[in-house]
């Protein structure tokens, strides 16, 4: 579940989030893009969060691999992520209660899931909070729910729809985004190969 054992000190790190509706990290979406980011010369990592559990088993871990990454040196971390991942990446940036060392400066969504009270990706759902999660509780953990004046830099990018989820979650959270007045931007991309 740990990144790297020996991080390099940078001034910025990515924190990679593959995808694969918490039950499973999808190959493609973890050392391909660390390494792709590393060739521009970005410091990256891929973390395997836990899969099949609950809430917050996934959230205390990144924010455990964040402090980790901070600790080696890197003074801005961001994270990427797609679908479960992204939702992850977006809830360790959203979510109360980081201390100033788990903070995210920044997270790029790629085909997130941002809302767990709709039934565009259930599955993930039931794995993260369970069959009879209360409406509060799938509340809580949507990200267009968490967003506050003190959000970091969004980016998100999707197609109008994916197997896993829809078009609707980005335009969730960018309405959200926006009607707190952070700094974002949603991408939307006919047709372009996401799943």
């Amino acid at each position: 579940m740990q990144g790297p054992p020996n991080i390099v000190a940078s001034s910025d790190h990515v924190i990679v989030l593959p995808g694969g509706g918490y039950a499973e990290h999808a190959a493609s979406e973890g050392e391909p893009i660390a390494q792709w980011l590393q060739g521009f010369g970005v410091a990256a990592s891929v973390f395997h969060y836990p899969l099949m559990a609950r809430h917050p088993a996934p959230l205390d871990a990144l924010r455990a691999e964040i402090r980790r990454v901070r600790a080696a040196g890197s003074k801005r971390i961001g994270v990427i992520g797609f679908s479960a991942g992204a939702h992850l990446a977006g809830h360790a940036a959203l979510a109360d209660g980081a201390a100033v060392d788990e903070a995210v400066d920044f997270a790029v969504l790629s085909y997130s899931i941002t809302s767990m009270e709709t039934e565009s990706y259930r599955p993930a759902r039931l794995i993260l909070l369970g069959e009879d999660a209360s409406p509060v509780l799938r509340r809580a953990i949507s990200l267009d729910a968490l967003v506050t004046t003190n959000a970091p830099l969004f980016s998100s990018g999707t197609q109008p729809r994916t197997r896993t989820s829809r078009v609707e979650h980005a335009y969730r959270l960018a309405a959200s985004l926006a009607a707190h007045g952070v700094p974002h931007a949603v991408h939307v991309f006919a047709g372009a190969g996401m799943t």
